[in-house]
């Protein structure tokens, strides 16, 4: 048997209260005054729940590509928020980190992509990348050189990394204190890049 829609009296003081009542019920979502809530409501207004959401990680890399790190940054922090930490998002939050140039967290996060798949590309060599930004050349070569094996060689721009961090792993030993080095991170593919040395 169908439930009964309530009916109401028309009186003159009744109206705003009725326009009051219709107005909830409309922007509750469809719960209203006379059904059942579950609650405070789960979704933000204006976003349809039963559309899927766009992965975060496609989003933050799109705007990795578009230089816009602060906001790829952000779209990999929600990607962490609904896939977990996986080994892809540490990478890219990494990666966003390294472009911002916070390399204290950018290693961290990479060094943990590591510790879950030691045998992830990208953080490899981006965690080589880091290193070689903070001048610590031997310990970049051990993880351009992991990238490289595990690449099985295929990718040239890890090989040059290897080799420039080859090349600065053995000046250093003889390097006088005041010769620094300067490098340019250039960005290949989604979340790999590529030193590229001034000297």
């Amino acid at each position: 048997m169908e439930a009964e829609i309530p009916i109401f009296r028309f009186q003159t003081g009744l109206l705003p209260v009725l326009t009051l009542c219709l107005a909830a019920c409309n922007s509750t979502g469809g719960g209203g005054l006379f059904g059942a809530t579950s609650g405070p409501r789960e979704t933000p207004f204006g976003v349809n729940p039963r559309e899927q959401s766009v992965d975060g990680l496609i989003v933050g890399h799109r705007l990795m590509a578009a230089a816009e790190y602060d906001l790829a940054l952000k779209a990999y922090l929600r990607a962490a928020g609904e896939q977990g930490f996986t080994v892809d998002v540490l990478s890219a939050l990494g990666s966003a980190n390294l472009h911002l140039g916070r390399l204290n967290q950018s290693e961290k996060l990479l060094r943990d992509a590591v510790k879950e798949d030691p045998n992830f590309v990208p953080a490899l060599n981006n965690l080589g990348v880091v290193l070689m930004e903070r001048a610590n050349y031997g310990e970049a070569r051990i993880f351009f050189q992991r990238a490289f094996a595990a690449d099985s060689g295929q990718t040239d721009m890890i090989r040059e990394n290897l080799m420039r961090a080859i090349a600065k792993s053995q000046d250093a030993v003889y390097a006088e204190p005041e010769e620094t080095s300067r490098f340019t991170l250039v960005r290949r593919g989604y979340s790999t890049y590529e030193l590229l040395s001034e000297l």
